[in-house]
């Protein structure tokens, strides 16, 4: 009687019922709180991680000449230019930001085919727009590190045809122009602390129209109507977001004032995740004294004379954020040990000290809490400078002066007079250093002026130094400095990973149009 019991119980209809304990794409759409629990996790975490970690400063800084590591090879490869398919860090950041797209695409679709009726569309478009503002940063990416890349919108499209042609650069562009003009119209104003809005879009926006104008042009000019679209959308930001920038630089990079109004995207990390789920930048860390668990600083992240040398004398702001020298005092790490005196030149920025130092008791090496930020309002006014100073050999546009030396005010430096696209990407060096920013500055230039890109990473003193504090002079080490290959345009372009050609020959045939 049991057993009849049991298999009248087991009906087909029985099966079918969705489960009251997991959640699935049939019981967890239902709500706005259910979509903005979905979208939460596109903000850090897992799918980042692997990008984050292995894959974000190492191609933003190594490969351009801001920093140096010596005991990892793979990254020595992209200091010296003698990167193969099989470099792990290039192969991490193609996986990494195909890791997020995917996980972008998932929630997009499942809001598309499972959310419920009664959810309005005001909110189910806003979560679509927060998931499509955060694949269009992958895309980004993988169009100026790769340019030619597949473009993937459904997951489940790959089970039956899993072999892809890598898609023509400007589509790439096009599909990410096409994901932020979504999030411009239906992202919100304001929302929760950490989260995007319509400024977040309109300022990352403005950022790719400006890298486009470049695309397929030559002779150091660009595509008007482009910079002025990316114009509109910046000066939109500077002049009517009502944001501000942080007044204190060195605050940015302090995890209490993470997701502060100058963060237009940041990625949200938290403590005690464990490896692979968290913001592991600690083991960067110079000294075991200032780090969670007094552990984890294996090798310190070296700058690079080169890069020393792009601040003037005044620039000790940003300077001091961003790269200790000997003799630096920074009271906050290891607060309880009476704080921390550099001994050594290494990165600063994003080395927040231990679980004391940042009332975190679950903090370890592998869960930094700082949120660091991938766009920034600072990030926009150089943009909407940019876009003004255009096709002309130098600017005095008051507004473009207005903003660009905004910037330049809080870091302690004197205002420029007039600007030219070498003052520009000085400073967005200095402001953007070791933020995985240079090397996509570089790309950009080497869209319209290859030439001028190609000298300046062909004659960077790229070497390591040392600082005396008493004569305050910096001494490049020559006798230690790798050998680099000369660079030529096809530098600005990475290799697809050997794995991903195996798995897909058709990446190496030639792009196709996606439109």
């Amino acid at each position: 009687m049991l057993f009849a019991a049991a298999m009248a119980g087991c009906n087909k209809s029985f099966l079918n019922r969705p489960s009251s304990s997991q959640i699935s794409s049939n019981n967890f759409y239902q709500t706005t709180s259910d979509l903005r629990l979905a979208t939460a996790s596109l903000y850090g975490g897992s799918p980042w991680w692997q990008w984050h970690n292995g894959a974000l400063l190492p191609l933003g800084d190594a490969l351009s000449g801001n920093a140096y590591y010596p005991y990892w090879g793979d990254l020595v490869q992209l200091y010296t230019r003698t990167i193969t398919g099989q470099n792990a860090i290039v192969s991490s950041g193609w996986t990494g930001l195909y890791n997020v797209i995917a996980q972008c695409n998932t929630v997009i679709n499942a809001i598309q085919q499972q959310a419920s009726a009664s959810i309005s569309a005001t909110d189910k478009n806003a979560a679509i727009g927060e998931a499509r503002f955060i694949r269009a940063i992958a895309y980004y990416h993988l169009a100026l590190l790769w340019g030619a890349v597949p473009i993937v919108e459904d997951n489940t499209k790959l089970i039956n045809h899993p072999l892809l042609n890598r898609n023509i650069v400007s589509d790439v562009y096009k599909f990410i122009n096409n994901d932020l003009s979504f999030a411009v119209q239906n992202l919100p104003i304001t929302d929760a602390t950490g989260r995007v809005t319509t400024w977040s879009a309109q300022g990352m926006l403005a950022k790719v129209y400006l890298t486009e104008a470049g695309l397929g042009q030559s002779g150091g000019t660009r595509n008007q109507a482009l910079l002025d679209s990316a114009k509109k959308y910046a000066g939109n930001v500077c002049k009517n977001s009502g944001l501000s920038l942080l007044p204190n630089y060195y605050n940015l990079f302090r995890a209490q004032y993470n997701d502060n109004p100058e963060s237009l995207f940041a990625l949200q990390w938290t403590a005690g995740v464990g490896y692979g789920n968290g913001n592991d930048w600690l083991t960067f860390s110079p000294s075991n004294d200032i780090n969670p668990q007094k552990t984890g600083a294996w090798t310190a992240l070296e700058p690079t004379y080169d890069f020393y040398a792009n601040y003037n004398w005044k620039d000790t702001v940003r300077r001091i954020a961003t790269i200790m020298m000997n003799g630096d005092y920074y009271p906050e790490l290891n607060a309880a040990g009476g704080g921390f005196k550099a001994t050594g030149v290494c990165m600063k920025k994003h080395i927040i000290g231990n679980e004391k130092d940042n009332n975190a008791p679950t903090m370890d090496i592998w869960s930094s809490i700082e949120h660091n930020s991938i766009l920034r309002l600072a990030d926009v006014y150089l943009v909407y400078a940019d876009a003004i100073l255009g096709n002309n050999t130098s600017t005095s546009d008051a507004d473009a002066l207005l903003y660009f030396n905004k910037v330049r005010a809080r870091a302690g430096v004197d205002a420029a007079p007039m600007l030219d696209a070498d003052t520009i990407l000085r400073e967005r060096r200095a402001e953007f250093g070791f933020e995985g920013q240079y090397w996509l500055d570089l790309v950009r230039l080497s869209y319209y002026n290859p030439d001028k890109a190609i000298y300046i990473i062909n004659h960077q003193a790229r070497m390591t130094f040392a600082y005396d504090p008493t004569t305050r002079m910096a001494k490049p080490d020559t006798t230690t400095a790798p050998s680099i290959l000369p660079a030529t345009i096809s530098a600005f372009t990475l290799q697809i990973p050997s794995t991903e050609l195996t798995s897909d020959p058709k990446l190496a045939e030639a792009p196709v149009p996606y439109f």
